[in-house]
């Protein structure tokens, strides 16, 4: 691994409900050009450490960097103004709209008092031709018309869409056949050759090993160890994620840099 400035760094984050304690001391860091793997068991922490990254949830201390600077986000407009994009894995698309309607969606371009039709579907072919996206016909389709990765495609392309440095891709094969998951990761490893910075959330150990140049495992809230997938065995990362530690892996002083 480079040692290039990353792009998202927090420090020691905690996060609480009440009197459940979800993060311990959590430390992330996702550097440009590069796809890091988040994985960890139901009730880990991710899904929480994903909306702490998104500004839906606050967090309630620890240190959020962004591009060398502290930053303040204090709700999802705070992050996406810092160049931060979710896929969530219900994806949020509107099936009764069309592609470029959908990538488009509440940010609109506008000539005059009318939709800049055109323009917003230049720029639609013109992200997805970036991508390399060839599966899909026509950016006038009916997200209703369109298969399961033709969907993923869509919303991971809308994330690209507004130069986003940072994107969080919530189980983006979940429920996709083998075909269709061979279109979204290889979709995921240009998005981040473009220099964005991929966080790559997934249960699937083959999909991890497949496109992340590096692995955070949680376990029960805390950080179990942070490397490069190099230097990790499928085993290894199995026993992070169920208890914790791997004899073979070291804890979080193990964070690799690529």
């Amino acid at each position: 691994m480079s040692e290039t400035q990353p792009l998202l760094e927090l420090r020691g984050i905690n996060k609480s409900f009440g009197v459940v304690h979800v993060l311990h001391d959590v430390d992330l860091t996702i550097y440009p050009g590069q796809v890091t793997a988040l994985v960890g068991d139901n009730g880990a922490g991710k899904s929480t450490l994903v909306k702490a990254i998104a500004g839906i949830y606050p967090i309630d201390d620890g240190e959020y960097r962004f591009d060398g600077q502290p930053v303040n986000v204090h709700g999802p407009k705070d992050a996406s103004g810092l160049g931060i994009e979710v896929v969530y894995q219900d994806l949020a698309l509107c099936e009764n709209l069309d592609i470029v309607e959908n990538m488009f969606l509440g940010r609109e371009m506008k000539n005059g008092p009318l939709l800049d039709e055109t323009t917003m579907e230049s720029k639609a072919r013109e992200v997805l031709a970036s991508l390399s996206v060839r599966t899909v016909k026509s950016v006038r389709q009916s997200v209703a018309s369109l298969s399961g990765g033709q969907r993923q495609t869509v919303a991971i392309a809308k994330s690209a869409l507004w130069n986003s440095k940072v994107v969080l891709l919530d189980e983006p094969t979940a429920a996709l056949g083998v075909a269709q998951t061979r279109q979204v990761l290889d979709l995921v490893r240009r998005l981040a050759d473009s220099g964005v910075g991929v966080l790559l959330i997934s249960h699937n150990l083959t999909d991890v090993f497949e496109v992340a140049d590096r692995i955070t495992a949680l376990y029960l809230g805390r950080v179990a160890a942070d490397v490069a997938t190099k230097d990790v065995t499928s085993r290894q990362v199995v026993e992070l994620i169920t208890t914790g530690r791997s004899s073979d892996v070291d804890g979080p002083a193990a964070t690799a840099k690529v």
